[in-house]
């Protein structure tokens, strides 16, 4: 069963998984399952998603229940009126605040603009060896991006060298292969922990929070860091 975190009558949000893609995908045709329609058999009627997640990023997605509030809610999202908070856990040692105003590219190699600002929350230095290292360092961040690139998140802080803990495609390969065998962990540390938006007929401000899943409860734990 997917967690619901919010439901009215235009509206539902769950607390996606870290691994679940939110539709059928070309790209990814070895899954079996999907979000759009787990919570469809699960609340027993049509719902589309509002915005996207990346498959391996957990937290808070959005659907709606009828065409006008989908449309609104699109709106939003490609207006940049909504605000996302995101929690990821890095490589290193972040500043303790930051901007990244850097642009990224389209499939089609048009370049746009791309805006992240973030907070570090906790750093934490782990006593395993990495490299020439004697130990590892990390840090927990909340980042709230102005606007919503594809894969803007994992890009921007792999550019300021600070890549996302298990992201494959932007990540550190050899960061990830240390996690993998370290703690049997493979999963991308990258979760939507907070979503405010108007909403789409009562306008009035909603705002949602998605609780950690358990792997990344499991890396925060050994890590010694805490909300």
């Amino acid at each position: 069963m997917l967690e619901i975190i919010y439901e009215d009558e235009n509206l539902i949000a769950i607390n996606k998984p870290h691994g679940l893609l939110v539709h059928q995908s070309s790209i990814a045709r070895d899954a079996t399952e999907f979000a759009l329609q787990l919570l469809r058999d699960q609340v027993g009627k049509h719902v589309s998603p509002v915005h996207r997640l990346d498959r391996k990023t957990s937290g808070i997605l959005l659907f709606a229940f009828d065409k006008s509030s989908e449309i609104a809610m699109h709106q939003q999202f490609m207006n940049a009126e909504t605000d996302k908070k995101y929690l990821a856990i890095l490589r290193g040692y972040t500043p303790d605040v930051m901007d990244i105003d850097y642009p990224l590219a389209k499939e089609n190699g048009t370049m746009q603009d791309a805006f992240t600002s973030f907070k570090t929350l906790q750093r934490a230095e782990v006593d395993v060896a990495f490299g020439k290292h004697p130990t590892s360092r990390y840090s927990l961040v909340e980042a709230s991006p102005k606007t919503g690139r594809m894969h803007q998140l994992r890009r921007h802080f792999s550019h300021i060298l600070h890549p996302i803990i298990g992201d494959r495609t932007h990540g550190c390969n050899k960061q990830n292969k240390f996690f993998k065998e370290q703690w049997d962990m493979t999963t991308m540390l990258l979760h939507a922990s907070e979503l405010s938006f108007i909403h789409p007929v009562s306008q009035k401000q909603i705002h949602l929070k998605a609780g950690l899943h358990d792997e990344f409860k499991r890396v925060m734990d050994f890590m010694k860091m805490k909300l």
